[in-house]
């Protein structure tokens, strides 16, 4: 259910099955068209479900459900409905949440006529596609990224001989920097939440909640001029703001150039650039370098991933010594940050479109019965095989 290539339909596993095995597999293989999700543990939770675009036989933790009259319900309009459900919600409760078959035979689904079902698969499944060409070129973006990142803070621009140090290969010129030498670094804070007062200004108060993008303009909570002086700090416009506390580190490097004067909070640490050095271009060396960064974070007292004021200012990062060259290669991957950011907003934006969409249509709000729809997509038969 996790691969990319399975975001809404089934058509590729891990495992496969062959005639051989068959005898020895309790069950049989559920049919194509069936709505699969987790039935057992907290990933009922995450609330996936997915269509199977083959015969396919599932594991015990994986409930599966079909049609039995295609003519009464297709099961394309099946699995449209499973996604209206929320699983938790018909899940038993308990260190161990489960589904029983009953909670799901008590499910009551409203049917329209099957060519009224077909065309509204149609529309969903086209949304569905739509999002998925999305979601691909965001998997492509990102890679091409990370290729140039790597590329261009091996090599840079110049095409210059190469010479080896201890954070790997760089151009002759260029020279290993640690983050102190580049910037200062200043610590945040967060006023006391019981005054009122200070969280009734304007001026952004950043936290890691904020750090999903490269660059930030504003954040969710704000604050007033005396609720920074009482427990924040206000980096200014061109600082980098780097997660050094919190889960977010276990999975990415959360880290951002902030366009305006902002607060943030103690999680955080506000690299203020100096010498020349361009937030930008600061930024793309510490997350071209990440992997070394992510050996330096540890765990807390308290389990929290952490990294150490110390781990950050000795950081050593590749930079040239044209500034020139510099702002070029922060100007490259800009470029790339934008194409990235407009998939993403463009993701967004369709999946916002399917999910009004698909209440609207399940719930008969509209109705597509007289309109000329093509429902090849959803009636036409694929090839079929077994998978596990």
């Amino acid at each position: 259910m996790n691969s990319m290539e399975n975001r809404w339909e089934i058509r590729v596993s891990n495992n496969y099955v062959t005639k051989k095995d068959v005898p020895h597999i309790d069950g049989a293989a559920k049919p194509k068209g069936s709505v699969v999700f987790p039935k057992v543990g907290a990933a009922i939770h995450t609330n996936k479900k997915r269509f199977l675009g083959n015969d396919a036989y599932v594991d015990n933790n994986v409930l599966a459900v079909w049609t039995l009259n295609k003519d009464l319900c297709t099961p394309a309009y099946l699995y449209l409905y499973f996604l209206t459900i929320n699983l938790s919600n018909i899940s038993n409760p308990g260190p161990l949440p489960s589904i029983n078959n009953s909670k799901v035979y008590e499910l009551q689904i409203p049917l329209p006529p099957k060519p009224e079902q077909q065309k509204i698969a149609a529309i969903l499944w086209k949304l569905q596609r739509a999002i998925a060409t999305q979601d691909r070129l965001i998997s492509v973006t990102r890679d091409l990224k990370q290729s140039a990142m790597q590329h261009l803070f091996t090599h840079g621009l110049r095409g210059e001989p190469l010479k080896d140090t201890a954070i790997g290969p760089m151009p002759e010129s260029w020279s290993p920097r640690t983050v102190l030498e580049l910037c200062n670094i200043q610590s945040g804070g967060t006023p006391r939440k019981s005054n009122a007062e200070y969280w009734k200004g304007k001026i952004p108060w950043v936290s890691g909640k904020d750090l999903k993008a490269v660059s930030l303009d504003d954040a969710i909570d704000h604050v007033s001029a005396e609720g920074v002086a009482a427990g924040s700090r206000l980096a200014p416009a061109g600082s980098v703001l780097l997660l050094v506390r919190g889960m977010g580190l276990a999975k990415d490097l959360p880290v951002a150039v902030i366009t305006r004067p902002m607060a943030f909070n103690q999680d955080l640490k506000a690299l203020v650039p100096r010498g020349g050095c361009s937030g930008e271009f600061l930024r793309s060396a510490i997350y071209a370098g990440k992997e070394r960064l992510f050996e330096r974070i540890v765990p807390s007292a308290h389990g929290t991933m952490t990294l150490n004021l110390d781990d950050v200012e000795t950081f050593v990062l590749a930079c040239p010594s044209d500034p020139d060259e510099a702002n070029d290669i922060a100007s490259a991957l800009a470029t790339i940050d934008r194409k990235l950011a407009h998939h993403q907003r463009k993701r967004a934006a369709l999946n916002d479109l399917f999910q009004t969409t698909l209440h609207q249509l399940m719930t008969a709000q509209i109705r597509v019965t007289d309109l000329d729809i093509d429902t090849s997509e959803v009636t036409t038969p694929q090839p079929q095989g077994v998978a596990a």
